[in-house]
């Protein structure tokens, strides 16, 4: 590529006469006035760090001198990855890498010595936007390479005040690894961490405005309602939990050990990094009637390299709520005479947890989508196998909250016992039952077939 092409190589130095605004005509206005305010906003970013250079020299900080706005893109991804790494849910700091990531891949210039997109992106993500914890080794000779060459590569990052630049990398966003388009979810994340990130520099007077104000750049608005095709009906729920007893041998019992796990999702509405995270000690299980759970912790799985224990599953408070505060869930009998069996049957973990594996560790994942993915073609006709009814393991949360609602339950009370807003409950998952036209039919057929006959005299002449 030639090394002086716009936008394909490092940009030539910039003339100091292109740093004048233009000028005035004689009824005050001015040619340019926005290029003028973007200008002002750079001398005033400049000044900033020609201060801190300044400072920097004179108490000789270790961060030393940066050099006026030739700060690369790599060098502030990997400053901001740090800065907002501690006290960040393991799940958060496995976003923002992601994001990073591709923001940087679309960041750099065309090098010789480019790594494939497979090395690049892995150096990118286990180790560059990375603070390393317990446990985790050195660095790979064949990553540290890479993350060299992606340092020379990087394009500076006030390159973004460039709107076609700034779109370029945008557009990058909405591309998955194969090409495709990424889920309208995942955009949104990626361009999310984006915008914080360079308001971040603008804090940090690297940059004198934000560059993605320029951009009128839009992701599509996601699906908000729940797809009411993966609702299950309370029988079909029942033979689906059914089924998860018969995966596996007996004597592993790889699907007896989740059979309360996917019920507590269903009937108690529990997500599942709250499900895995259920502890005996939190539990009230009578002998009858209904049961009482305090919820106070979530486990949700995130790897080893994202949290601070080294451990695979992160440890946290529940969603969208303070730390600390607890969440009070009733348990219908059913459910309760099932959790007591499973405690007499396995026991609990050392922790008082009543969900575990074999060895005792916090239930990934993998397999609970394994042991559903069986379950649920042992329980399902053909005819239901390829639809999206209860494809995955949330959607017996889903069709939780569907029958609480269709059964005439007070949304406050539907909201609070799933930790939502009434406001995302009406509007995410404000869905009745699968088949729920059916009985709606019934009920406003039984209203027609009432008036079929004629009204006795009497009536008629009332009426």
């Amino acid at each position: 590529m030639d090394p002086n092409e716009h936008h394909g190589a490092a940009p030539e130095p910039e003339q100091p006469a292109d740093r004048f605004p233009a000028q005035a005509h004689g009824d005050g206005r001015s040619d340019g006035g926005s290029a003028v305010a973007g200008l002002a906003g750079e001398f005033g970013a400049e000044l900033v760090r020609a201060i801190r250079v300044g400072l920097a020299e004179v108490s000789r900080s270790a961060h030393g001198s940066r050099g006026s706005s030739q700060l690369s893109w790599y060098a502030f991804a990997t400053e901001y990855a740090r800065a907002h790494w501690p006290g960040r849910a393991a799940k958060t700091r496995d976003e923002v890498s992601d994001a990073l990531t591709a923001v940087t891949v679309a960041m750099l210039w065309d090098l010789p010595g480019r790594p494939g997109g497979q090395l690049l992106r892995r150096a990118l993500r286990h180790w560059a936007f990375v603070v390393p914890g317990p446990g985790q080794g050195e660095m790979p000779v064949e990553d540290r390479l890479v993350l060299q060459w992606v340092a020379k590569a990087s394009r500076p990052l006030v390159d973004l005040h460039d709107p076609v630049l700034a779109r370029d990398v945008l557009e990058s966003l909405r591309r998955k690894l194969d090409g495709g388009e990424a889920a309208v979810e995942t955009m949104r994340r990626k361009r999310k961490v984006m915008v914080h990130a360079l308001h971040y520099a603008v804090e940090r007077g690297e940059l004198g405005s934000h560059p993605l104000n320029k951009v009128r750049w839009r992701v599509p608005k996601p699906a908000v309602t729940v797809d009411p095709r993966v609702v299950a009906n309370p029988n079909q729920a029942r033979d689906l939990l059914d089924a998860v007893s018969y995966v596996g041998g007996y004597q592993r019992a790889r699907g007896r050990r989740l059979v309360g796990f996917f019920a507590g999702m269903y009937y108690a509405g529990l997500r599942p990094e709250e499900a895995v995270a259920v502890a005996l000690p939190d539990c009230r299980l009578p002998t009858a009637g209904w049961g009482r759970l305090i919820l106070h912790r979530t486990r949700p799985q995130a790897g080893k390299r994202w949290t601070d224990s080294g451990e695979n599953h992160d440890e946290r408070g529940l969603k969208n709520r303070p730390p600390g505060e607890t969440r009070v869930v009733p348990l219908p009998p059913h459910l309760v005479a099932l959790w007591r069996e499973h405690v007499t049957t396995f026991g609990t973990a050392d922790d008082g947890r009543l969900f575990f594996t074999e060895q005792g560790r916090v239930i990934s994942y993998t397999t609970y989508h394994r042991v559903w993915h069986e379950s649920r073609a042992l329980a399902l006709p053909p005819a239901l196998t390829g639809t999206p009814l209860a494809k995955r393991p949330y959607d017996l949360r889903h069709s939780a909250l569907s029958t609480w609602l269709c059964a005439g339950a007070d949304p406050a009370e539907v909201a609070e016992r799933a930790g939502n807003s009434v406001g995302v409950l009406l509007s995410r998952y404000a869905r009745c039952l699968y088949d729920r036209q059916s009985i709606n039919n019934q009920r406003i057929e039984g209203l027609l077939s009432s008036y079929d006959q004629p009204p006795e005299p009497d009536e008629q002449h009332e009426a």
